[in-house]
């Protein structure tokens, strides 16, 4: 899972990725970058680290012209290297490209053996959205269509993938036939944005357009937008977990916004699995919409039995198992009075791992609870997931070791 973002804006485009990219932070923590274009040439910078920590106000003063991308990485495939920072840019043929990726692709290993040695090209990078931008030049090498571009993309990629694609003063977008990730689409002040989330346009005080479609090809210039349709799909097929957990709750995917959706979630948990208790407790902040529904649908009070340190990270999304650990210990506190003496449903949207809910367990009942309970928003995750999210092995998810 990353955040990406493409603009295009007469007036200039730097400032606008990055309150985009600033509204896209939850989807990446580990490195963010920005690569714009005036006319002439590519301005970039990109770094490790958070929006806020990359950019600065002389930075983004030098980052020059009126189309753009930008990125925010979350890595599931390719080493934490600064080489793997997106974007990744290069010239062919006279243009100035670059592009950005959120997905994970399953068919690396074989793409990356035809290009090394069946055509003798070496990689500047160990990440899958490299690959992209060779199949991207292969084709264009011969049609110098960017539909003939993108169509052997889709016929070549397995896995999951929305890319956005800057060419000179274009902003070319397009989403896997299956819509596994999330891209859409928006009208900035003097211009057009396409990004992962609905909540990056209204960062920008825009006006949200509609989804990309799956297998759908847009491109954005400044006379406007074009659209075709690439390649149709027999189904949709939408990461859950964009509406579990990714997501932020105020962005709209796929005509759905994401707090409604997880307060559904709440509703048929309950039906589910009703409980007689004092209190229901959402683990913050992704719990929160889930719990709101289970204590709507029950008549349980709801209560914040747990605060949120706000300057932590997202505990999921941090690379190593100890960060997550660590992270725990420091992300939440109890609020004892909300807690002492009752009977508390906890309502978390996932459990992967099992590191925080093990932890929170033991915080509650240290704060005096006399009963606790666990309802979980996702079914149990028992298997790895090669589409984008950082589960790869089965050993590592808890419900893969215990029955029902």
């Amino acid at each position: 899972m990353c955040g990406i973002v493409g603009i295009i804006d007469a007036g200039g485009v730097s400032f606008p990725l990055y309150y985009a990219l600033y509204a896209l932070q939850h989807r990446g923590q580990e490195s963010a970058g920005i690569t714009t274009f005036n006319g002439t040439q590519l301005f970039k910078h990109k770094g490790q680290g958070l929006v806020s920590e990359v950019f600065d106000a002389s930075v983004l003063s030098s980052l020059k012209g009126n189309a753009g991308v930008g990125h925010v990485r979350y890595p599931t495939t390719g080493a934490k290297i600064p080489e793997n920072i997106q974007p990744f840019n290069f010239t062919f043929q006279g243009k100035n490209i670059a592009v950005v990726h959120n997905g994970n692709l399953t068919n690396t290993v074989e793409l990356r053996n035809y290009f090394e040695e069946d055509r003798g090209q070496t990689f500047c990078t160990t990440t899958d959205t490299e690959l992209i931008g060779k199949i991207l030049v292969d084709e264009l090498r011969v049609s110098n269509s960017m539909t003939d571009a993108v169509l052997a993309c889709m016929k070549k990629l397995e896995g999951s993938y929305s890319v956005v694609v800057l060419v000179d003063d274009k902003v070319y977008a397009f989403r896997d036939p299956l819509g596994i990730r999330p891209l859409c689409l928006g009208k900035t002040h003097e211009g057009h944005i396409v990004c992962s989330e609905s909540v990056a346009i209204d960062a920008l005080n825009g006006e949200f357009i509609r989804d990309v479609n799956p297998g759908e090809l847009v491109t954005i210039s400044a006379s406007g937008v074009e659209s075709v349709q690439i390649a149709e799909a027999s189904s949709h097929a939408l990461c859950i977990f964009e509406y579990i957990y990714f997501a932020r709750a105020d962005s709209v995917i796929d005509g759905q916004l994401v707090y409604d959706v997880r307060r559904r979630i709440g509703n048929s948990l309950h039906l589910e699995a009703p409980i007689d208790a004092d209190i229901i407790s959402p683990v913050p902040d992704s719990g929160t919409a889930h719990a709101t529904g289970y204590s709507e649908s029950s008549g349980i009070p709801f209560r914040e039995g747990l605060i949120k340190n706000r300057y932590m990270g997202r505990t999921f999304i941090m690379p190593t198992q100890k960060m997550r650990e660590n992270a725990v210990r420091i992300k939440l506190n109890p609020v004892k009075k909300h807690l002492n003496g009752k009977s508390v449903v906890l309502v978390d949207d996932s459990i992967v791992r099992g590191t925080t809910s093990r932890r929170l367990v033991d915080l509650v009942r240290a704060a005096g609870a006399r009963a606790i309970h666990m309802r979980v928003g996702s079914p149990a995750i028992i298997a790895p997931c090669y589409l984008g999210v950082d589960m790869p092995t089965r050993e590592e998810l808890i419900a893969s070791k215990l029955s029902c």
